[in-house]
């Protein structure tokens, strides 16, 4: 019998959620966001599910890019950490690989190529994260010699990124927006054309100026989950795509003072029934969830009990009758969701997605 611990995707919550982000900012393109294997969702079948819901993918890497390519999937796809190196151009040329130019040397690299295909670029400006981004007082003349180069189509896409757009009583924020618009306006002034913008990830898309971005890069909104810490109206809308579950393989009555788990940490303070469920951090679960982490069995929650395993976990299920082995476990998913257990765990449901490991098979629905 196959071990129980697995994944289900539901594509339909998938294609839902594009839909609450078209409803948000109907006027932008929909850059869908698949980097790290889809968010841990599997980077082929979210590609294949939104075929016509949206306009264009974005990956981290070219490797990323070609395995999408080699699966037939033949939407434009936007490398947003641009080529690490010189073939990667080569390869962006030959498959219709849009490009995020983020330094000066990307551009150089650029220069004196024998491109079969002329790129789609896309000028990534560093308006106060100062992670990846062309200084802003340099952006007109790169963006001048992208614009000047031959391997360029010239419809070039002026793009930044948001640093506490998940703060929406940031200042910040709003001094990165103004220096992102002050920019494009001198862009398109000097140049005399149409100047292309992208700004929102999902919580810029969610709490900011959404309708001001020609291409918005939804990522964790898609799946389901909310980029905020703090409830809003949103969380109603967005449907988690990722469920994850096993089933219980053992079960024990145990008596007051007994102890669960490595370290035991976890003492009985009444007679207790606990049980083991097959999943742990070798699983992606997270190792750091603490005691009292929630879980869903027979539609209501159990407390985690003691420390996780890496194949196992132990839950207290002494105040949920008639529990046997067998009995389905939901350890995140639309009833409970990673947020809410990222929280239990010191982190955040972005890193739980995304860190699921191929142990765990997923079914789509």
């Amino acid at each position: 019998m196959a071990r129980p611990a697995k994944m289900q995707i539901d594509l339909a919550a998938l294609r839902h959620n594009c839909t609450v982000v078209s409803k948000i900012a109907p006027n932008s393109n929909i850059v869908a966001v698949i980097k790290a294997n889809a968010y841990g969702h599997g980077a082929v079948e979210i590609a294949e599910a939104l075929q016509g819901y949206i306009s264009m993918l974005a990956v981290s890497s070219a490797e990323e890019a070609m395995r999408l390519r080699s699966n037939d999937i033949k939407t434009r796809i936007l490398l947003l950490e641009g080529c690490f190196e010189d073939s990667e151009l080569i390869c962006a040329s030959l498959n219709n690989l849009d490009v995020v130019f983020h330094c000066r040397n990307q551009i150089e690299a650029l220069k004196n190529k024998n491109l079969v295909n002329p790129i789609n670029a896309w000028l990534k400006v560093n308006t106060g994260m100062h992670r990846l981004g062309i200084d802003v007082g340099e952006a007109i003349e790169c963006y001048q010699q992208l614009l000047d180069n031959p391997n360029v189509n010239p419809n070039i896409v002026l793009m930044t990124h948001i640093a506490s757009a998940d703060e929406l009583d940031n200042e910040y924020t709003k001094t990165q927006l103004a220096t992102f618009k002050t920019l494009h306006k001198q862009l398109e002034s000097q140049f005399n054309r149409k100047v292309e913008t992208s700004i929102g990830n999902s919580a810029t898309i969610i709490g900011w100026e959404s309708g001001a971005s020609d291409w918005i890069r939804p990522g964790i909104m898609l799946y389901g989950l909310s980029p905020f810490t703090h409830a809003l109206p949103i969380d109603d809308e967005l449907e988690p795509v990722m469920t994850l579950r096993s089933e219980v393989i053992a079960i024990h009555d145990i008596p007051v003072g007994s102890r669960v788990g490595y370290g035991s940490t976890w003492e009985a303070l009444r007679p207790s029934r606990v049980a083991t469920v097959a999943i742990g951090y070798g699983d992606g679960y997270p190792c750091k969830a603490a005691n009292g982490t929630p879980v869903v069995i027979k539609g209501k929650r159990a407390p985690v009990a003691g420390r996780i395993s890496m194949d196992l976990l132990t839950i207290d299920v002494t105040d949920v009758p008639d529990v046997d082995i067998g009995e389905e476990v939901i350890l995140w998913g639309k009833t409970l969701t990673a947020n809410e257990v990222a929280k239990w765990a010191g982190t955040i449901g972005y890193e739980l997605v995304t860190r699921m490991p191929l142990r765990v098979p997923k079914r789509y629905c």
